[in-house]
């Protein structure tokens, strides 16, 4: 089983409403082959501002899952007395 990882887009608190709905648009188009998940959540507070947040689940990439492999073998040390 290939596993997912979550990706994310943030959008900028102040812009037009076209723009906004041109840049959604624009992410849904670009998503790639068998995203799923995908939500839109506000984050941030008054004091430092907001962003629209946009994450989905895609499927690790060959890259991703030869350096997850590296790792994973190697996360152990071993010291020889």
């Amino acid at each position: 089983m290939t596993r997912m990882v979550r990706d994310f887009f943030e959008v900028e608190d102040r812009v037009s409403l076209d723009r906004m709905i041109d840049q959604l648009a624009a992410l849904r188009d670009r998503l790639p082959e068998g995203a799923t998940d995908t939500k839109v959540q506000m984050r941030g507070d008054d004091l430092f501002g907001r962003t629209l947040s946009v994450s989905y689940l895609r499927p690790q990439t060959a890259e991703e899952a030869a350096r997850d492999a590296r790792y994973s073998q190697g996360g152990r040390l071993s010291i020889a007395a």
